[in-house]
């Protein structure tokens, strides 16, 4: 039984991606077509707002990407050394919040302590902060996209939380899209179902779907990875068959095979 994936594959020469495999022990065909390209900007004024922890009491990443951005801030020599010397330290003495467990395992990666991976989206992170976090202090850094949400700033700001946000990425539509897509559905016929990994992947992929699926849409079952993708289906009328309970490759192929009756 075949199933589409709105995602990028893992990070290539680290293994088979996770929700293929996950979706391989249900009996699950899966395919992924990336639908989102990534710009990184902005880079310097992340690594010297990096350079001053002192200015800061955490960091908050909801996104790989971010962590990303923070990867390539420290990439050249002279800052890996200043990270490496000092500052991860420092870093390491304030708390680093994520969405999670991508998120988690690339914050790992650059030597610090991720905390929160279990909230799953930015709401409950956001409570998780606010129950850890004293109100009026100085601001969380948050790195983040030109796409994001608001649910996290709001609830911090709600709470008397200060939060300095800045923008490391610009997210567009993935350049061969429309083709993948237009391939895959005169290729493999239409699919048991069809999961969204983001609410932008909701605005780029639908019209594409509709177009190269068309009266056989109502075949497909579609899965959200999480609330604020679901939300975002259903804002567009889609009806959302399943969202995963965790954003995990378990939780996912539990609720489409759930949402398939098998």
């Amino acid at each position: 039984m075949k199933v589409l994936l709105l995602k990028d594959p893992k990070d290539r020469g680290s293994g088979p991606d996770p929700y293929i495999q996950e979706l391989g022990l249900y009996g699950f065909e899966a395919a992924l077509i990336p639908v989102l390209s990534f710009e990184f900007v902005s880079l310097q004024t992340f690594f010297e707002k990096l350079s001053h922890p002192d200015h800061y009491e955490g960091l908050i990443f909801t996104s790989p990407r971010a962590v990303e951005a923070a990867k390539l801030c420290l990439g050249e020599n002279s800052k890996n050394e200043a990270w490496r010397n000092s500052l991860k330290e420092k870093w390491n003495t304030k708390s680093a919040y994520v969405v999670g467990k991508a998120t988690a395992s690339l914050v790992e990666e650059i030597g610090l302590a991720p905390q929160g991976e279990k909230c799953g989206n930015a709401e409950k992170l956001a409570g998780y902060i606010c129950a850890r976090e004293t109100p009026n202090s100085s601001p969380l850094l948050f790195p983040c996209g030109s796409l994001k949400r608001e649910v996290l700033p709001t609830i911090l700001k709600e709470k008397g939380i200060s939060l300095e946000s800045l923008t490391v990425y610009q997210t567009a539509q993935h350049p061969s899209l429309q083709e993948s897509l237009k391939n895959y559905f005169s290729q493999q016929g239409i699919p048991a179902s069809i999961t969204f990994f983001s609410p932008s992947g909701v605005r780029f992929c639908l019209q594409h779907i509709q177009k190269f699926s068309g009266d056989l849409i109502n075949q497909i079952k579609f899965a959200a990875i999480g609330p604020a993708t679901a939300e975002a289906m259903e804002a567009e009328g889609i009806p959302v068959s399943c969202t995963a309970e965790n954003p995990t490759p378990q939780d996912l192929a539990a609720g489409i095979k759930k949402a398939l009756h098998l």
